[in-house]
């Protein structure tokens, strides 16, 4: 099975973030860095009822430079888990380095105007490609009770904490 499949770029994030190590790793963790998408004027009539909702997930494309490009490894050192130096495999952390570089993050909407999104919730480059948007809906995307998380439920995370935080690259 070595299909492929072709995707438009819908739009592009600011962010003023230029370095990955510096980057927050979580949007949920960083909420007061606010940054925008400027959406495609081709795809702007689809930002209509967007505003009336208070999160949304922003589906991206993990663009980095040719020279940050490493090719995928099925177990790494996810960057939570470089103070352990614990491997685990790629489909069990959220990791940038992926088979495809799809990134995904659900930041809070602060306001929708003229093709323009302006989130809080900073965990991507500047110029990060946007895929798609979809609104957060908590009927579909909270599951109920209190689900398990495998290792995330037993690391400490602190607001704002970056890569370079955790330590050395492994």
């Amino acid at each position: 099975m070595d299909a492929t499949v072709s995707l438009r770029v819908i739009g592009v994030v600011s962010t003023g973030r230029a370095d990955r190590e510096s980057t927050p790793i979580q949007a949920a963790l960083n909420r007061s860095e606010h940054g925008t998408v400027q959406v495609d004027p081709a795809y702007a009539d689809g930002l209509d009822g967007l505003a009336d909702c208070d999160y949304a997930w922003l589906l991206t494309w993990l663009d980095a430079k040719p020279a940050q490009l490493r090719p995928p490894r099925l177990r790494l050192v996810p960057f939570l888990l470089r103070p352990q130096q614990r491997e685990v495999g790629i489909f069990a952390t959220r990791s940038p380095n992926r088979v495809n570089r799809l990134g995904l993050s659900l930041v809070q909407i602060l306001d929708v105007t003229a093709g323009t999104i302006r989130f809080a919730g900073v965990d991507m480059l500047d110029g990060t490609p946007i895929l798609d948007i979809k609104p957060y809906v908590s009927r579909f995307d909270r599951p109920p009770g209190d689900p398990r998380c495998g290792w995330f439920d037993q690391v400490a995370i602190g607001e704002r904490i970056t890569p370079a935080d955790l330590g050395p690259e492994p």
